[in-house]
């Protein structure tokens, strides 16, 4: 379960990236997908140290720590150490996305057990 949650996390950044980097014709090089996905990639490592993912990959504790880690230093990083921009619509696009598909593929899941059992 703890490979399957990490891959679900970093699939949703880089569908993120992907969509964006599509809707600005920006390209879909995977060298271009992965230079913007990065600082969310690396945030989301930290995400899962913070909240100690791999006890609880399914929680909704792990998802809520994991999506504010995740935009948060992931916005600092895209703009401190990768120089890129941070505007405002950027930011809540980024918010919405991330906060849904990192939340939301948990809450499956967990419902999907649930009517298993």
């Amino acid at each position: 379960m703890i490979l399957w949650s990490a891959v679900a996390d970093a699939a949703s950044i880089v569908i993120f990236v992907a969509i964006g980097r599509k809707n600005h014709d920006e390209g879909e090089a995977a060298s271009g997908i992965f230079r913007v996905a990065a600082p969310f990639l690396l945030a989301l490592l930290a995400g899962w140290v913070i909240a100690r993912t791999w006890k609880e990959p399914l929680s909704q504790k792990s998802g809520l720590l994991i999506s504010l880690t995740t935009i948060v230093l992931g916005m600092v990083l895209r703009k401190i150490v990768f120089d890129d921009g941070t505007a405002t619509a950027f930011i809540i696009v980024a918010t919405v996305f991330l906060c849904t598909f990192l939340n939301g593929w948990r809450l499956l899941a967990r419902t999907r057990l649930a009517r298993s059992n």
